[in-house]
């Protein structure tokens, strides 16, 4: 059976029919449309996979291993900035092992098309000491689902997969299963002394995982996915992985000349490397993100005859593409993949009538009566409310670091400090700073700015919708500081009141401007008119 599918969709599907039992997530561009797949997919309501979006990465990656902890397999996935967020219990699933398989998808952001920083995330895995694997393509990707969930199991470690934003919201035919695999059984085969960490169990997993290196690079050197594919002119070899690997071949449409070495499995297959070290006068190493593969490779050849990302031969920074792969290999391109001259940029805004604009209105209003404001922003569709015509926020670092950030500025004296943060991420790493707030009644003014949804991915499901009040009161929050407000310019008066009043009260305070998207009302309104006219 073959389907047209993006990348993430061939990783869903080939989650789907290798058996999977759950996926983990929280919503994250390039990685959103797998979890988003596998909720619409009729084989997985059959099965009943769970597949609800977690509140953050870190409970993510534990429900999975709780899973796994079963005898089921498990997929987890996020972008690459989440993976900062997983970091404890990824690292700490490598010593405790798996069950049932695991895989950890993980997508990359080279040139940041919506994200903080470019990380490449190969070096979690290699820092894990887990297997790593990173599909060229997205036949590949399908395939290497089911295989990297038997791994998983037979290695009896969780897998990373690796993709980037290319790789993951490109489209190409895949040839699929016409039958998945069934769900394994529940099972109680997880051995206790395993998972629970305690430093004695600790060391002598960290002993057998060190052991298993060797194992595992032995694998990844006889790995179908890996391969040494001859060339005539041996001046060069190239090394190439993950959609680099494609960039090679377009380069070259009757057939690369050069030895060329592609790498889909980690640990670096050393022999393979060695073999087109001494086999080839130059290597040329071509890889999506940063030079993870051209370290390793620099410390057993001489400097001199390899080249990458860190001689310049290819760029440190942002996608590449077969136009640079082509100025790296010396022939002439097309700057087919140029940008247009002839179009102007387009920056990036709030919605007509999103309740946001009406929050960064009222909060400029009011600040303007105060000398030397300063707003935390926080990572969200709201972020925006830092370019015109608002200018209204002075940071956003990463995930709840809003609340943080802004009680910090507060200890060092600053008055007012306040925090700009959306319903999602307040749940996803926002509640742990208010606690930190409240337990000091920190002089803080925190606007958590409720549209009912994880708006920037596409309007998934918030995990504390309709809860907010609740979970303030709960962290020690006083109600007469909590206000409710609804962000529409009829209300302007009563939003900047609130505002003001709050600023002026030197505690923690939380306002919650509450109003529905305007993409995923318009979504509900015509689902009420099909459903009126049914």
């Amino acid at each position: 059976m073959r389907k047209l599918l993006l990348g993430d969709e061939a990783i869903a599907q080939g989650a789907l029919d290798a058996g999977l039992s759950g996926v983990y997530a929280y919503p994250g561009t390039p990685s959103t449309e797998i979890t988003e797949y596998i909720q619409l997919s009729p084989l997985a309501r059959e099965r009943a996979v769970h597949s609800r979006w977690s509140t953050n990465e870190k409970t993510a990656m534990e429900e999975a291993l709780g899973m796994s902890f079963m005898g089921k397999r498990a997929l987890v996935c996020m972008k690459h900035v989440g993976m900062n967020v997983c970091a404890d219990p990824f690292v700490n699933s490598g010593m405790t092992g798996v069950n049932g398989g695991v895989i950890v998808l993980v997508a990359d952001d080279p040139s940041m098309h919506s994200s903080q920083d470019e990380q490449d995330s190969r070096f979690y895995g290699k820092f894990a000491m887990v297997p790593i694997f990173e599909p060229s393509n997205q036949q590949e990707a399908y395939d290497m689902m089911a295989q990297a969930f038997e791994y998983s199991e037979r290695v009896c470690l969780p897998v990373l997969m690796r993709v980037t934003t290319r790789m993951a919201h490109s489209r190409a035919v895949v040839e699929v299963k016409a039958e998945a695999d069934e769900q394994k059984a529940l099972n109680y085969n997880a051995a206790a002394q395993n998972w629970v960490l305690l430093p004695a169990n600790a060391r002598k997993r960290n002993d057998h995982v060190t052991a298993q290196q060797l194992q595992l690079e032995d694998d990844a050197t006889r790995s179908p996915y890996n391969n040494y594919a001859e060339g005539s002119d041996h001046r060069l070899g190239i090394i190439a992985s993950g959609i680099g690997y494609n960039y090679v071949c377009e380069c070259f449409p009757d057939g690369c000349p050069y030895p060329l070495l592609k790498i889909s499995q980690y640990p670096l297959p050393k022999a393979l490397v060695r073999r087109m070290l001494d086999e080839c006068s130059e290597v040329l190493i071509v890889e999506e993100g940063q030079p993870f593969i051209e370290d390793m490779v620099r410390g057993v050849a001489d400097m001199k005859n390899v080249h990458g990302k860190l001689d310049g031969s290819l760029p440190r920074t942002g996608e590449l593409n077969p136009d640079v792969v082509k100025k790296a290999l010396g022939m002439e391109s097309g700057q087919c993949f140029a940008p247009c001259e002839d179009v102007a940029p387009r920056p990036p805004a709030l919605c007509q009538g999103c309740g946001h604009r009406d929050v960064y209105a009222a909060l400029n209003e009011v600040l303007r009566e105060y000398d030397n404001p300063r707003v935390f922003g926080d990572i969200g569709c709201y972020t925006l409310g830092f370019l015109p015509p608002y200018r209204a926020i002075h940071s956003c670092v990463d995930m709840g670091a809003s609340i943080t950030m802004a009680k910090g500025a507060a200890d060092a004296g600053q008055w007012p400090a306040v925090a700009v943060i959306g319903d999602s991420t307040f749940t996803h790493s926002g509640m742990t700073g208010l606690l930190d707030a409240i337990n000091e009644n920190a002089d803080i003014t925190i606007i958590i700015s409720d549209n009912l949804t994880t708006g920037m991915t596409g309007g998934q499901d918030s995990a504390g919708t309709n809860k907010f009040e609740a979970i303030c009161r709960g962290l020690g929050l006083s109600d007469e500081h909590l206000r409710v407000v609804v962000p529409l310019p009829k209300n302007m008066q009563e939003i900047t009141q609130a505002i003001r009043d709050e600023i002026n009260y030197h505690g923690t305070s939380v306002i919650i401007p509450r109003r529905e998207c305007m993409q995923t009302l318009q979504r509900h309104l015509k689902q009420k008119k099909a459903q009126a006219k049914s």
